[in-house]
């Protein structure tokens, strides 16, 4: 073969090498896409499961130690705060449980962390209040050092593309999450 046969060939690619090539490109791209728009979904289904499994850790925390546990709920500084509840008084300051990772040291989740992708607490409404107490043997009561069940009870969270609810059940305290979009 000549020399200049050699340099028509190497000028360029073929239709069928693009073809494959910009097939590739699309179909990575369809598999891609769909799942960086559901990543902030996701981050808020784990602000979600993050109090389910605080609500629920709070409960079995109050079974195991035989003492009055709480979630408290602070709608305005989007966070919650796991305490302990001695002497019939909820103090989240005074009484938080020990978190050796928490900010100060204390059982706090806020939900502006980046992990939870812009979640925010709507809604709170827990046996006409904003905290969950649950007595020494996990089932949830109306007030601190109360006989009386609670009444249960939901909290929301909310972010850019999904809502979600939270219920807290009376008598039992078993929790279910309905999601409201």
């Amino acid at each position: 073969m000549s020399a200049s046969g050699i340099k028509a060939a190497s000028r360029g690619y073929t239709l069928i090498e693009l073809l494959i090539v910009i097939s590739i490109l699309g179909i990575s791209a369809a598999l891609v896409i769909p799942s960086m728009g559901s990543a902030g979904v996701l981050r808020i289904q784990g602000a979600v499961r993050s109090v389910v499994a605080d609500i629920t850790f709070a409960q079995m925390d109050a079974l195991a130690y035989q003492e009055e546990r709480a979630v408290v709920f602070d709608e305005d500084a989007n966070m919650y705060t796991l305490t302990r509840v001695p002497a019939g008084a909820i103090d989240p300051d005074a009484d938080a449980i020990f978190e050796a990772k928490g900010p100060d040291q204390r059982y706090r989740v806020t939900l502006d962390d980046p992990r939870f992708g812009g979640s925010f607490l709507r809604d709170i409404s827990l046996n006409g209040g904003t905290a969950i107490i649950f007595d020494e043997m996990g089932a949830p009561i109306a007030s601190p050092s109360s006989a009386t069940l609670s009444d249960g009870g939901s909290v929301q969270i909310e972010g850019p593309s999904s809502r979600f609810r939270i219920d807290v059940a009376a008598f039992t305290g078993r929790v279910t999450v309905v999601q409201l979009d």
